[in-house]
């Protein structure tokens, strides 16, 4: 029996669920906020998702993988956040092992908003980078592809990943407890797919993107001190847009490594120190949870065309004859 096995038994062992010390009023507070908390992640990701399918004009490669970030974003709103916010509010696990089982497959989506950010990533670095060689190979046929393909390896991972440490077969299961028992190996793993690899391409590429843009500024500053053609106009106009793209989305990724961070710090000592941080290790998965609350509520504040898009939605024009080709852009 390994260590992180022992640790488990004995901790089976001992367990038990705490009495409620807080008043019921505390807990109805708690579980009004939790539900608002809820709602606002799933109405605010599905109005993200209505406005990219529905309107045309947003049928592009960068808010495909806008789409599918509010998508995982969705999905963590339904299926994640209310059995967390219940685990954290009781302390206690209630709903026993197949729940338990199908909360850590579910959880995989916290993996592919990793991997959307990452995504989004290199979108706007070769975007910046190459921005010819961009519009003639990126289309949006290619980015669902892409797209497609890395929520396939998502649920292929979580699969492997539950089917070779022991939940689909005869895993322990602490009464009043969820956690997710992984031998060394597939700890390694875990910690290289899960956050190793997406937290340093998004580290790597926006580093690069800051430096892009910075060059991108100092030319449109000489562009405008001279006279310029129809052509240098047009070359200004489009670096302006990607770089208010890349700006707006830079605070995406901002937001999303701040919410990360609490995890990243519990994951790491808990693999290379086995460092027990249970209430911790919640709340950090909790903390990264509200990530998909905040993204839409950054796309509310930052992009203009968003808002536009939610104001038809709400006043029901969307449902009018040719809505779809309306100007949400402009």
């Amino acid at each position: 029996m390994n260590l992180k096995e022992f640790n488990q038994s004995d901790r089976c062992e001992h367990f038990s669920c705490p009495e409620r010390s807080a008043s019921p009023a505390v807990y109805i507070l708690l579980y009004v906020c939790s539900a608002a908390v809820i709602l606002l992640t799933v109405c605010g990701n599905l109005l993200v998702i209505i406005s990219v399918l529905h309107f045309k004009q947003l049928h592009t490669p960068t808010n495909m993988f806008v789409l599918s970030l509010a998508v995982s974003d969705f999905l963590v709103g339904i299926f994640v956040m209310p059995l967390m916010l219940i685990w954290t509010i009781e302390s206690c696990w209630i709903f026993g092992k197949v729940f338990c089982t199908i909360y850590w497959v579910i959880s995989g989506f916290l993996t592919i908003t990793s991997y959307n950010i990452a995504q989004i990533a290199v979108d706007r670095y070769f975007a910046l980078s190459n921005p010819f060689l961009y519009m003639n190979i990126v289309s949006v046929r290619i980015t669902c592809i892409v797209i497609v393909f890395n929520w396939f390896v998502m649920v292929v991972y979580i699969l492997a990943l539950l089917y070779f440490n022991g939940n689909f077969t005869s895993s322990v299961m602490c009464p009043g407890e969820c956690f997710l028992p992984l031998n060394g190996v597939w700890s390694v793993i875990d910690l290289l797919y899960s956050l190793i690899i997406p937290l340093s391409v998004i580290i790597i590429l926006y580093t690069r993107v800051f430096v892009i843009a910075k060059k991108h500024a100092t030319a449109i500053r000489e562009l405008n001190n001279h006279t310029r053609t129809k052509t240098q106009k047009i070359t200004s106009h489009s670096m302006k847009s990607e770089r208010k793209a890349a700006k707006v989305l830079s605070i995406l990724v901002s937001v999303f490594l701040v919410c990360l961070l609490p995890y990243f710090t519990c994951t790491i000592l808990y693999y290379f120190i086995e460092l027990q941080l249970e209430t911790f290790q919640k709340l950090s998965i909790l903390f990264f949870c509200l990530n998909s609350t905040i993204n839409p509520i950054i796309y509310a504040l930052f992009f203009p065309w968003f808002r536009r898009c939610i104001k038809l939605i709400i006043t029901l024009q969307v449902f009018q004859i040719d809505s779809a080709l309306i100007n949400v852009l402009s």
